[in-house]
């Protein structure tokens, strides 16, 4: 199956490039609503699906233990820029099991956005694992390693209970098989699995009604995404797409990228949720393609869904500030 352009890029009177991408939006019973391109096409999530993976830190008691309040959940679902407030929140909440960044195995990168990357070079010899983007989601696993009994060591492997745990949820939630077979690497060293992108979509929708789950884990999916809304600066950082999405409209978005290409939302009221995957890895275009479908969830000449729209719709500029191009979705992506 080939899969529709959704998001073109201009430049001048023509169109420079063209991301096919594909898109699926599902109620809060997991029917469809929208289905572009090839839906059930195996897809890893990557990040998108940290709030999932942050699961048994809620449901184990470990994140009511060590008094974790919205801004820790929301870091542990989190792919921060690696400011300060990123980098104080995660140590924090290893220091309450006990542990340091020594216990980390995400590894350490410079800060992806310019602004934090400039600061860290200002102010770091080197960056360590506390600015790795995922340190939240792994600091969050450390404690749920101390708090359950695991040793800590070796968490990211496929093996460690930890990970038996977190591939449990992940199969109750999207209704997937996992194992081996569709097992990657993640950036971060932890297994990453490829699902069908409706079943990401279904997953999150679930995590927003409680349908099908326990009511631990419906209270514990609540908790975390609610936590996201309440602190989107902790689920991502400073002029991130992710933050800017939830401040959109407060309490009634939730959103979250993944590395190449993917990225989902939610709107929890009605249980709606959205899952784009760009073919080619685009970020841009994933961007473009989740605010414009989260714009259709909003009324008609809404101030969110104009907001939305800018989002998903919006000129290219280069350094003079001229405009240049655009960025644009296309009709194939409401097919």
């Amino acid at each position: 199956m080939s899969n529709p352009v959704t998001v073109e890029v201009t430049r001048g009177n023509r169109v420079e490039s063209r991301h096919r991408g594909i898109a699926v939006v599902v109620d809060g019973e997991g029917d469809l609503i929208t289905a572009v391109g090839d839906i059930e096409a195996p897809t890893f999530p990557r990040s998108a699906c940290k709030a999932m993976q942050a699961l048994p830190l809620v449901e184990s008691g470990a994140a009511d233990a060590y008094g974790f309040g919205n801004r820790e959940l929301a870091l542990a679902c989190s792919s921060h820029s690696g400011e300060d407030a990123h980098v104080e929140t995660a140590a924090a909440m290893l220091a309450r099991a006990g542990r340091s960044v020594e216990t980390l195995e995400c590894g350490a990168h410079w800060s992806f956005d310019q602004a934090t990357l400039i600061h860290q070079a200002r102010t770091l010899d080197k960056p360590t694992a506390l600015h790795n983007n995922c340190s939240g989601k792994h600091s969050g696993f450390v404690c749920a390693c101390c708090h359950m009994g695991f040793d800590p060591k070796g968490y990211v492997g496929y093996d460690h209970p930890l990970q038996a745990e977190i591939r449990a949820v992940m199969a109750d939630l999207t209704g997937a098989p996992l194992g081996r077979d569709n097992c990657g690497t993640d950036g971060c060293s932890i297994p990453t699995y490829a699902v069908p992108l409706v079943s990401l979509a279904r997953g999150f929708s679930k995590m927003a009604t409680g349908r099908g789950l326990g009511a631990a884990r419906a209270a514990a999916s609540r908790r975390l995404i609610e936590a996201c809304m309440a602190e989107p600066f902790y689920v991502a950082g400073t002029k991130r797409l992710c933050t800017k999405l939830m401040q959109v409209a407060p309490g009634r978005i939730f959103a979250k990228t993944g590395a190449e290409g993917v990225f989902c939302a939610l709107i929890p009221e009605t249980g709606v949720s959205i899952a784009v995957k760009c073919e080619d890895g685009s970020a841009r275009a994933a961007e473009a393609m989740v605010a414009a479908l989260l714009a259709r969830q909003f009324d008609k000449d809404s101030a969110e869904e104009a907001a939305l729209l800018a989002m998903a719709n919006h000129a290219m500029r280069n350094w003079n500030g001229l405009h240049v191009g655009d960025v644009r979705v296309t009709d194939a992506l409401f097919s």
